[in-house]
């Protein structure tokens, strides 16, 4: 489903890879995809203590959710990021460039003192619009 940024000039630019605002036709199915982690297909975690290798296990695991829903990265509108160091921000959206290369979608992130588990250094849920 195409989506495109919208920007305000009462704003300033976007401080990391994300839009300050996403618009996206009405036709299509919303999926909601639950905060995933840097679990791997086989259950382990995937770069214990390194926030890029984690980064990109989430982001292999959104796109593997997004397409189940015959989707891709680019019907992603919307992630809510949890991470557990702030101080990966630009790590993260170095990362976050590669697998959402055109449009990023709308995005928070947020530092937590804690995640599901004690080796997990990023969470990322997402809403994609997919279209019928």
């Amino acid at each position: 489903m195409p989506k495109s940024q919208l920007s305000s000039p009462l704003l300033a630019a976007p401080n990391g890879h994300f839009a300050q605002a996403t618009t996206a036709p009405g036709a299509g199915r919303l999926v909601f995809i639950s905060g995933m982690t840097a679990r791997n297909v086989d259950g382990t975690i995937t770069g214990i203590g390194d926030i890029t290798a984690q980064t990109h296990q989430v982001c292999r695991n959104l796109r593997a959710a997004v397409e189940a829903a015959a989707g891709t990265l680019d019907d992603i509108a919307r992630v809510d990021v949890y991470v557990r160091n702030i101080e990966d921000f630009a790590k993260i959206h170095v990362v976050r460039q590669e697998y959402f290369a055109s449009d990023p979608p709308a995005s928070t992130m947020v530092e937590v003192s804690k995640l599901a588990n004690k080796d997990y250094l990023i969470e990322i849920n997402a809403i994609a619009i997919v279209a019928e």
